[in-house]
């Protein structure tokens, strides 16, 4: 297996790309100041934001190499690996704005990092920038450059904190805006979800592997699944999980309509393990038990 360069700090990822450091757990780092360098893996135990500034192909992930175009932005969580060993030298191009988590510790921020799902995006579902949008995009960064070489005082954490939040705001809204104009392709996805959901029941596979995940539909669209979850929940207004659920209750009551199936029967045939958490759920969407239901109908 090939080795991976692990950085823990951000002192030790701006030394790799040859620059100074002026916060101990925040940076602003100018790529094209580092060495040229060999394809190799890397891991990074903080986040990480990659602002593309000309259209290469120099940053890989997995076995693929993206070329990205002119500014776009990859996020990545504290724990990701991206690369992979090779011969090929590059020259680095680009920014990357660089946080640890414990600088988010005793700020607001640091219990919303989960809203900001992009962090676990897969790198070929990167954020594309219109123009307007990188201008926003690069105000942002050039107040966190500012601020970290004002130096260290009592108000450096809450102005640097309040800039990455900005910065980390705009990106929500431009990924909406993404979702939207990607419209023809999401609906192609949101097709391809209700097949699959259909298929996965009618083929008898819930009774054999119990209720699918939606870890599964997004691995058979080739998505990850907070990307999955989000492009979903921006179409319809429902989570996957939503889409689950509505399905196993339309599935359910076809067949709480044969007289022949007991309860037991219809919630092994939709993959439940005990009937009861079948009997909870539909009672919770429906309003009545199952037994109720058979009976009004």
């Amino acid at each position: 297996m090939d080795k991976i360069t692990t950085f823990d700090t951000i002192k030790q990822y701006c030394a790799f790309n040859k620059q100074g450091v002026l916060h101990p757990q925040i940076a602003l780092v100018d790529l094209s100041l580092a060495d040229p360098r060999k394809l190799q893996r890397m891991q990074f135990n903080f986040y990480l934001v990659f602002l593309k500034e000309i259209r290469c192909g120099d940053l890989r992930y997995g076995c693929n190499t993206y070329d990205y175009d002119e500014g776009t932005l990859v996020f990545l969580a504290p724990g990701q690996v991206i690369g992979q060993a090779g011969d090929v030298v590059y020259q680095p191009i680009g920014r990357a704005l660089a946080f640890h988590p414990d600088f988010l510790l005793g700020t607001a921020l640091a219990g919303s990092m989960e809203e900001y799902s992009f962090f676990s995006y897969e790198a070929n579902e990167a954020l594309h920038l219109a123009e307007r949008e990188r201008r926003l995009i690069e105000d942002c960064l050039i107040k966190v450059g500012a601020e970290l070489k004002q130096g260290v005082d009592r108000h450096t954490k809450r102005l640097l904190i309040s800039h990455l939040q900005l910065f980390l705001n705009y990106c929500i809204r431009f990924y909406d805006r993404q979702f939207i104009t990607r419209t023809n392709v999401n609906q192609g996805v949101l097709t391809k979800f209700e097949l699959l959901l259909g298929e996965y029941f009618r083929s008898g596979r819930a009774e054999k592997e119990g209720l699918p995940s939606v870890s599964y539909f997004a691995d058979r669209l080739h998505l990850s699944p907070n990307y999955f979850g989000d492009l979903i929940k921006k179409e319809t207004g429902k989570s996957p999980q939503d889409h689950l659920q509505l399905k196993l209750i339309r599935i359910a009551k076809e067949h709480l309509h044969d007289p022949h199936k007991n309860i037991s029967e219809v919630a092994y045939s939709l993959g439940f393990k005990h009937p009861q958490h079948f009997t909870r759920l539909f009672k919770k969407v429906v309003g009545v038990t199952p037994v109720e239901y058979r009976k009004l109908s």
